[in-house]
């Protein structure tokens, strides 16, 4: 049972239906990573469904099969975007935030392996999505954001610490899979 999905039995427990909430984000990053790694054909009535197949179903107007990443963000338990810390490649002293993801790998019970993906404008330039004093996000520069780029930056999470996932975009960044 996951995330936005009904039970087959419905006389199931309070204490269990806690459980399986506290799942439904690990569950759907899990979801998000089996859609990276294979394509499977289904129709979908939310255009931005995590669990749109096949990928590249997110990309508008129509699916494409030149993509290999569905973008998303964690939203913590205040509602919040979860944000991490990534190095700008060629440029070793600066140092920046990003709010957007990709999964690389989920294991054990609900971990996972993401990299940060950096923010850029429509002609490839830095959003800067952290106020100019302070570590608070701006939240009006999340619109400027249109295109994503892969960084070398990874971080590991435990899926049950946040409350949301909100996929954004599928995309085409290059990156190595297995």
């Amino acid at each position: 049972m996951g995330c936005g999905r009904e039970s087959s039995n419905v006389k199931e427990s309070s204490s269990h239906n806690h459980h399986n909430n506290k799942k439904c984000v690990c569950d759907v990053v899990r979801a998000i990573l089996d859609i990276q790694n294979q394509g499977v054909n289904d129709d979908c009535d939310c255009p931005t469904n995590c669990f749109l197949e096949p990928l590249g179903g997110l990309v508008s107007p129509t699916r494409s099969n030149n993509v290999d990443t569905r973008v998303f963000m964690l939203l913590t338990k205040d509602g919040t975007p979860f944000k991490a810390f990534f190095r700008e490649s060629g440029s070793p002293d600066c140092s920046c935030f990003s709010v957007f993801f990709r999964v690389e790998d989920v294991f054990d019970s609900c971990c996972a392996t993401l990299r940060v993906l950096e923010p850029l404008t429509h002609d490839n330039n830095d959003v800067q999505l952290i106020a100019d004093h302070g570590q608070d996000l701006d939240l009006r520069n999340l619109c400027k954001v249109r295109k994503f780029a892969a960084t070398n930056s990874c971080i590991t999470v435990d899926l049950n610490c946040f409350c949301g996932v909100q996929c954004i975009k599928d995309v085409f960044l290059g990156v190595c899979t297995d």
